[in-house]
Order: structure tokens, then C-alpha cells, then sequence
């Protein structure tokens, strides 16, 4: 019945709902994960929606662009969804949440969604509840879905497994910038701001414009019909957001035949892990029983040989 409840809350956009819901999604007891394969196994994604993935160096103002990116796509007639991967202690599980402090006004904004969510340690900064995470935002009418990452990096690949489009914040640093980026960020990116484009500031912002712009004419391109744009942007003085707006329902327009193509193996992808993340479980589960142990007793006394303890103990997982 509580399945049942949270799924018409859901369906019918309400945020409390939509927040037990990704509750669910990212618990590790076993009861809230049947649960939430029961929820799933009722909605199915959006082709329409927008997965937009946000990454940038500490300090180029992700947090503060994406809250007036966010209000931007309101004044759209559109309702935006933030899944924020926050920070979290790789020793304690510990997370700092905070930008949904940072993001006050989107947050408080009835036709917007701001969700923070410990990284718990993952490398990249995108959970593997992330997929199903979107898929409970889009299915409470929200649109475009935002994924702000941690640092830069690997946050890129990471995060491009799950999303549509990569918008990569840079600094206004000049040549400083493209040699602080990994080889191979630029295959990705599917558009680039340099935000912060304001006094004393903007002479800086506009010569990595310029950097940035010759870079992709030199780089591979994951797309023959498209150069990644490079746009200056202040989201302090809501500068350029207009643009930033339109340069991404481009994006989600003329690339459409891509996306679809990306989303399908996207979702091959995210079976296969979560094929894995199931099997770990089973077998932490099965560490318990006693037929286990017993197969384990017959190893240490080397009654048999390793395969054969193998082959046995996938017995047992497929009797379940």
C-alpha cells in the first residue's frame, strides 16, 4: 500500500513524494530496495526530457550558474529537477549537503527540485542510484533534469553514462585552464560556458573563450554535425543565461537522433552494472547461510578444489 501511495504522489508531482521516493532508491536495507523495485517497475523514462550534465573545477561557480540556469528554464515555462552529487567522507559516509543552501531561491521555487546526494566516496561523483534518480524526476513532470558532479576529472565520463548533454563550466584562467584539463575531456563536452565573465575578470574569460574555441577545432568531435559552442557567462550578473538556454534546446534538437541512440546504450550499460550491484548483494547475503559455510568448511579442509567451490556456491545464488 505504501508503494502504491508514493506512486500516485509521484505521478502527480508531488515533492515530498518525489523525495521518499529517491530515499528508497539510494537505501541500502533490503526492505526500502524491494520497495523500490516494485516503484520503478511502474514508470518508464521520458524521451522528451532533458539530462543535462554539469562539471567544472572547485571554484568556477557550478552551484551559482546552475541556480540561475535553473530559474532561467522557470521563465521557459519549465520545470527543473537538480540532483546535486554532494561531497561525502570516503571514511565516515559523511556529506556536507550544501548546495541546497547554496541554491536558496531555485530551492525554494515551487516549479523546481533540488536534491543533494552523498557521493559516499564514488569515484566520479555520480551514484549508481543516479539513472533510476532521473527517471523518478522525470516521471513527476520535471524537465530539464540537472546533474551537478563533483570537481573535474573523471565527473565527466561518469556522469556522461547517464545524461543526454555535458556543459563544462570553465574559469576565466586564459591558456591556465586548458593546461590544468585531462586529455580527452574535450571528446565529451557537448557545450562549454566561461563563467565569471565579469569585471576584473572578462579579458581573461574572453581569451579562454578564444583557447577553448581553437581546441576544438583541433580535438576529435563526438559528433560530425556538432561543435561543442563556447559561451561567456556571468550567472553573479545573470549575464549570458538567455544564450545558455537557447544553445541547449539546440542541442537537445538537433542532436535527437544521437541522444536516442546514446540513451539505448545507456540503458544496456546500467543493466549490466546493476546486474553486478545485485549479484554483490546475493552474495553477501549468502555469506550467511549455512550451506556456504559448509562449502567453505570442505575448502579449508581441501576436500575440494576451488572451481568446484565456485560452481557450488552459483548453486546456491540460482536457487534463489
Amino acid at each position: 500500500m505504501l508503494t502504491k501511495d508514493l506512486l500516485k504522489g509521484l505521478l502527480s508531482g508531488n515533492r515530498m513524494s518525489l523525495s521518499k521516493s529517491i530515499t528508497l532508491i539510494e537505501s541500502a536495507n533490503l526492505d526500502h530496495r524491494k520497495q523500490a523495485t516494485e516503484l520503478l517497475s511502474e514508470l518508464s523514462p521520458s524521451p522528451s526530457s532533458i539530462r543535462l550534465g554539469i562539471c567544472g573545477a572547485p571554484g568556477a561557480g557550478k552551484s551559482t550558474l546552475i541556480e540561475t540556469l535553473g530559474l532561467k528554464f522557470i521563465s521557459h515555462g519549465m520545470k527543473p529537477a537538480v540532483l546535486a552529487m554532494d561531497p561525502s567522507s570516503v571514511q565516515f559516509g559523511g556529506s556536507i549537503l550544501g548546495d541546497k543552501t547554496r541554491m536558496q531561491e531555485l530551492s525554494a521555487h515551487l516549479d523546481a527540485y533540488v536534491r543533494p546526494s552523498p557521493t559516499k566516496g564514488v569515484l566520479g561523483g555520480v551514484t549508481s542510484a543516479c539513472s533510476e534518480n532521473i527517471i523518478l524526476c522525470e516521471n513527476a513532470g520535471y524537465n530539464p533534469i540537472i546533474i551537478e558532479t563533483v570537481g573535474l576529472g573523471q565527473s565527466e565520463t561518469t556522469v556522461d553514462e547517464v545524461t543526454d548533454l555535458i556543459l563544462l563550466v570553465a574559469n576565466p584562467a586564459g591558456g591556465d585552464f586548458l593546461q590544468g584539463i585531462k586529455k580527452g575531456i574535450m571528446e565529451v563536452v557537448d557545450l562549454v560556458v566561461v563563467n565569471k565573465a565579469e569585471p576584473p575578470f572578462r579579458e581573461k574569460a574572453e581569451m579562454t573563450k578564444f583557447e577553448l574555441e581553437q581546441a576544438f577545432k583541433m580535438s576529435v568531435r563526438r559528433y560530425d554535425n556538432w561543435v561543442p559552442p563556447v559561451l561567456l557567462t556571468s550567472a553573479k550578473n545573470k549575464e549570458g543565461i538567455e544564450e545558455l538556454v537557447n544553445e541547449i534546446l539546440n542541442a537537445k534538437e538537433k542532436l535527437k537522433y544521437e541522444i536516442f541512440e546514446k540513451r539505448k546504450a545507456q540503458m544496456i550499460l546500467q543493466t549490466h552494472r546493476m546486474m553486478e550491484d545485485l549479484l554483490r548483494a546475493k552474495l553477501k547475503e549468502m555469506k550467511s547461510s549455512g550451506d556456504y559455510n559448509h562449502i567453505l568448511a570442505d575448502l579449508n579442509q581441501m576436500k575440494i578444489i576451488p572451481r568446484t567451490a565456485a560452481t557450488q556456491m552459483l548453486s546456491l545464488l540460482a536457487k534463489d
